[in-house]
């Protein structure tokens, strides 16, 4: 069997969707979801060859003020959000304008991959997205959820 067929079949890879991404030679912002987290990645491709420049994963927020406690909520809307502030923040230096590889996420309305796009440009990164797909403010504050006080803080907390 071939490698492509074998990825394909797995879920792991759509190769007409990359070979498009790959095209268009423009750092890509990779979003994957964990059983427990968010990992986000900003990656660049040269030949093929993938070269991660940052990576952040959700769990780096209970550096920054996220309690201990509320760890299971580590892939919730406020915290993906708060996962691409983050990745921004790191990649600050970063000049270029993004574009966002979901893979094989479906693209969801309101979803937790979308609150990271706005996390990620509201830190100063360029990348297009449509205002329209973006979770409400009120939700990725977490006001529902009682992480409103959470939020701020670990906000204020990421330079």
């Amino acid at each position: 069997m071939k490698l492509d067929k074998r990825r394909r079949i797995e879920n792991k890879t759509n190769y007409n969707k990359r070979l498009k991404l790959l095209k268009g030679k423009v750092p890509r912002l990779v979003i994957r979801k964990t059983n427990k987290y968010m990992v986000l990645q900003i990656i660049e491709s040269k030949n093929a060859q993938d070269k991660v420049i940052f990576s952040v994963t959700t769990r780096e927020l209970l550096k920054s003020g996220w309690p201990k406690e509320k760890q299971g909520s580590l892939k919730s809307l406020s915290a993906s959000y708060l996962g691409g502030y983050l990745l921004g923040k790191k990649a600050g230096k970063l000049k270029e304008k993004i574009i966002l590889d979901s893979g094989l996420n479906p693209s969801t309305k309101g979803s937790r991959i979308y609150a990271a796009v706005k996390g990620v440009a509201d830190s100063g990164i360029s990348i297009n997205f449509d205002e329209k797909i973006i979770p409400p403010m009120a939700s990725i504050e977490g006001k529902a959820l009682k992480l409103d006080e959470i939020f701020k803080k670990v906000k204020g907390a990421i330079k």
